[in-house]
């Protein structure tokens, strides 16, 4: 049981002071600048190459926003009490979703270089293609992505628009009406998830298909935006802004999910491979080939390692997910294997030959992340650190793991 030593008797900050404020928000822009400039340079040298770059980080921030709204509607759905203020800090990461919407202008403008596959002329005379024609097609597919953005824009205010009221209001009933919309909120959610993937990463080889692709792309969002949580909560931690709402106890937590997210991460992942492998048919198979070779083959053995055994045996401790240095090294470490899971998936459509790295892959990355981290610093910035009028407060500043 947790030592009375590890939760401090001192009172938790309501909100950023105004520097911290500042200096949040003057990163993101930083961030936003930088990766504009680099991204309009990545255009001027080579587009196409910016087309897929900008794809995979556009990916990598809308996925750890949607693993934010995941979060926050599980936690109503399942009525968790020690996850009040970790709530909120999802639904900061899950308020990106507009700024979200708004970065996939770019993949429709990129979008007959990103899936030439099947929105080129040549698609007419694939018989495989012609099959697929009346859901692989332009025009449903920017509908598709609208409806997707829809949904997931919707619940994120609502949860978010919800909580933000009863900070004010303090009315029980709010969290009422949060936990009925929870279990179709669910649903909505899993459904679209899956078909964005099939619809954004999947479809790059249309003629490649895995039916549990959906879940996959999931598992990296869940793994990724709990990564980022567990910096969030160790960041506001170690500036002494919150002792009894979030602790040593939620550090805990947070860690016991995201290493449980890395197991079903990997177990998914093998479940896909060795299906596909036994199998043993050609239109699946080249899947994995074009991911093998060249020096994809050692792109695919880091995200072995990198993306399940090492963090697997460096969060199987108890003491692990505590200490902060070593719950922030982990939760970094995944954020950046949770890239290069998405970069395994994208970039051999650009050429399946070998993984070649360039600059312009970190413009592709830093232009969607730093718009969407400045909506981020300020949603951190403008409202609380935690929901204060939650009913579950006393619940939630109580929790200890045995």
């Amino acid at each position: 049981m947790a030592t009375s030593h590890e939760v401090s008797t001192k009172p938790d900050a309501i909100k950023l002071d105004a520097e911290s404020a500042k200096k949040l928000q003057g990163i993101a822009i930083g961030v936003a600048v930088v990766g504009v400039i680099l991204a309009a340079a990545g255009y001027v040298t080579d587009p196409h190459r910016l087309a897929f770059s900008y794809l995979t980080g556009f990916l990598w921030i809308t996925t750890i926003a949607l693993g934010g709204l995941f979060f926050v509607i599980i936690q109503h759905l399942t009525k968790a009490g020690w996850s009040v203020a970790p709530r909120r800090h999802m639904e900061w990461l899950s308020g990106a979703l507009p700024a979200c919407a708004l970065l996939f202008l770019p993949i429709v403008l990129f979008s007959h270089d990103i899936y030439h596959h099947w929105m080129s002329a040549e698609a007419a005379h694939d018989e495989i293609l012609q099959k697929k024609a009346g859901y692989l097609n332009p025009t449903f597919f920017y509908v598709r992505a609208a409806i997707y953005f829809g949904i997931w824009i919707f619940l994120a205010s609502y949860f978010a628009g919800r909580s933000r009221e009863q900070d004010k209001s303090g009315d029980r009933k709010l969290t009422e009406k949060m936990q009925n919309l929870a279990p179709p909120a669910t649903l909505l959610f899993g459904l679209s998830i899956t078909f964005a993937g099939f619809d954004w990463l999947m479809s790059l080889d249309p003629h490649w298909y895995s039916t549990i692709f959906g879940v996959y792309v999931f598992a990296g969002a869940a793994v990724s935006s709990l990564s980022m949580l567990a910096l969030i909560n160790i960041g506001l931690q170690r500036a002494g802004l919150l002792h009894k709402i979030s602790n040593v106890e939620h550090r805990h937590d947070i860690g016991k999910l995201l290493f449980g997210f890395i197991v079903f991460w990997a177990y998914i992942g093998f479940s896909q491979f060795i299906l596909i492998w036994y199998a043993n048919i050609p239109e699946e198979t080249l899947f994995y080939r074009h991911r093998w070779e060249g020096n994809w083959k050692v792109v695919s053995m880091v995200l072995l390692f990198g993306h399940f055994v090492i963090p697997f045996l460096v969060l199987l401790s108890r003491h692990a997910k505590r200490h902060y240095t070593v719950l922030g090294g982990a939760a970094v470490w995944m954020l950046v294997m949770h890239y290069l899971d998405l970069y395994w998936l994208v970039m051999p459509t650009l050429d399946h030959h070998g993984a070649h790295f360039s600059w312009i892959d970190l413009g592709g990355l830093l232009a969607p992340v730093g718009v969407a981290a400045v909506l981020i610093a300020r949603l951190a910035a403008s409202g609380h650190l935690y929901p204060i009028k939650d009913p579950r407060l006393p619940e939630a500043a109580a929790v200890q793991n045995i």
